[in-house]
Parts: structure tokens; C-alpha cells; sequence
């Protein structure tokens, strides 16, 4: 049996339906009608706010909408428009974005930008590094969100105005300490400004990230991949070849015996810890067909 087969197998009993759907357009190469399903799974997670919640992000499992699960939704997205169906459903994948926005307005802070959990977050089961759910703006998720939103030609004051706010904190942290999750945020940020000069010095500090693995090591962190997964993007040009041949090796390495990949934390419950497996599995099983290694 093959490991793509064996993949397929693990989320058809693993994971939930949005990853499901979300195979069916990257690993077999579905189309436009493929497209829209996962984008009607999507919806579903919707609030009366016009937020997202319902453990979209299963870390937390408050229903209540999280600019998290706009982050995570976003980034589903990117995802459609990156296969060969994504023209065919861009349209209403930019309907389903700009429908966010009202939410992100009510939940904007003084100076511009996002939370990435509100303090909603604490009457429900939530993995232990979201704390008391108190958290200032940061370019975690918010230079995420309107790089997003700009990619699909989302406008407005709201973006103009998080634009502002990302400009700021950006010029700041690239003369600061960065870990990857907000450096990664901050280069899709830089991407959408058109500001190359910015990409070279975040680029000049990829080494000093913290939660960052240059090379395979121990503990948690992120990797190249998480930053290029495909062969032909352009952010490869900022890792070591022998970097990336390296997580690679790791990554087909890790899948388990009854084809899915473990998650390196601990979710809250069995449920997030299933819907992690699948998460997770589908990423590595589109990263190593990707590169030819699955």
C-alpha cells in the first residue's frame, strides 16, 4: 500500500470534514466543485457576528468567533487558491473573506491591530499556551489576516488602518527579537507591501528566530517548510538546500503506523487531538507530494 494510500485511509477515519474535503481538492487534484465544498465547510463555522469559532482552530474549543480561526480559515483559503481550481472559485472565496471584515472592525484594539484570542476562550477547554486568553494586538495573527486579505483584493478602511499598525510593529520587530510564528506573519506581511528591501533583513535574521529549526532538532519549532513548503516558491531561496532536504527526510520519517502524523503539543481532549492528526497529516502529505517525496 502506498503512503499517499495509507494517508487517504487515516483521514477518511481520523480527520473532520473540513480536511476531508480539503484532500479531496489537494491530493486528488479535485476541481472548482471541490473548491466550493471546502468553502461551504468552511461557512459553517461562521457566527451571527460574522466571526468564525466552533473549534475551527482546535485548540480552542469556545464556539465563540476568535481572530485565530479567521488566521486559520485564511490560510484554508490560500490554500484553494493555490491548486489549479482556485481561479474557478475565486470569486466566492473573496465574497467569503470581505464577509469577515465586520468582525475584525468590532474586535480591532485602539492601535490598529488583532488579539489573536479574545478572553472568551477561558470558558471553554483550550490548550494550555492560550493562558487567561489575554493578549495584546500583535502582527501575530494581524499582518497574517490582511496579507490574506489583500491577496484577494479585500478593501477598506479596516485593512488601511491594520496596514498602519502592521507598518509600525513590522519596523520594530525586525530590530527586535522574533520568533518564527511572528516572523512568518511579518514576511506574508512585507510580500504584500512590495517591500523587498524589508524581506532582505527578515531573511538576514532567519537564524536567530526563535521556535525555529534551521536544521532538524529537538522540542517544538518551525521549520523551512512551514515557511516554503513547494519546491518553486520563492521564499526557498532564504534556506540552505541541505536544510530543507533534511526536514524532509524527518517528515516522511514521522508518519506512524496507521498513516497519520503526530502533533508535537498536547491539544485539549481527544477531539482536538483527532482533529490535529488530521490537520497536520493532510500538511505533510501535500508538502512531500509536493517535493516528490510521497
Amino acid at each position: 500500500m502506498s503512503t499517499l494510500t495509507d494517508t487517504r485511509r487515516f483521514l477518511s477515519t481520523h480527520a473532520r470534514l473540513l480536511e476531508r474535503r480539503l484532500a479531496g481538492l489537494l491530493l486528488d487534484d479535485g476541481g472548482p466543485a471541490e473548491a466550493g465544498a471546502v468553502l461551504d465547510v468552511l461557512a459553517g463555522y461562521r457566527n451571527p457576528d460574522g466571526g468564525l469559532g466552533h473549534a475551527l482552530e482546535p485548540d480552542v474549543r469556545a464556539p465563540d468567533s476568535q481572530p485565530l480561526a479567521v488566521d486559520f480559515a485564511l490560510e484554508v483559503v490560500d490554500q484553494i487558491l493555490d491548486s489549479p481550481a482556485g481561479t474557478g472559485v475565486r470569486e466566492r472565496a473573496r465574497e467569503f473573506a470581505a464577509g469577515l471584515v465586520p468582525y475584525l472592525e468590532s474586535v480591532t484594539t485602539a492601535d490598529g491591530g488583532l488579539p489573536i484570542v479574545l478572553p472568551s476562550v477561558t470558558r471553554y477547554p483550550r490548550a494550555d499556551h492560550w493562558g487567561d486568553g489575554v493578549f495584546g494586538a500583535g502582527l501575530n495573527p494581524t499582518a497574517g489576516i490582511l496579507a490574506r486579505l489583500r491577496r484577494l483584493e479585500v478593501g477598506g478602511p479596516w485593512l488601511e488602518r491594520a496596514g498602519k499598525f502592521c507598518r509600525a510593529e513590522a519596523d520594530r520587530a525586525l530590530d527586535g527579537e522574533l520568533d518564527a510564528h511572528t516572523a512568518l506573519n511579518v514576511l506574508r506581511f512585507l510580500e504584500s507591501d512590495g517591500d523587498t528591501a524589508g524581506v532582505e533583513r527578515l531573511s538576514e535574521r532567519i537564524g536567530e528566530l526563535t521556535l525555529f529549526h534551521l536544521y532538524p532538532g529537538p522540542g517544538y519549532g518551525l521549520t523551512p517548510l512551514d515557511f516554503a513548503p513547494h519546491p518553486d516558491d520563492p521564499r526557498r531561496r532564504l534556506f540552505p538546500a541541505d536544510a530543507v532536504d533534511a526536514h524532509l527526510d524527518v517528515l516522511a520519517a514521522a508518519r506512524e503506523d496507521d498513516g497519520g502524523w503526530p502533533v508535537p503539543w498536547t491539544p485539549p481532549g481527544p477531539a482536538a487531538l483527532a482533529e490535529w492528526r488530521g490537520v497536520v497529516t493532510l500538511r505533510a502529505a501535500v508538502v512531500l507530494r509536493a517535493n516528490a517525496r510521497g
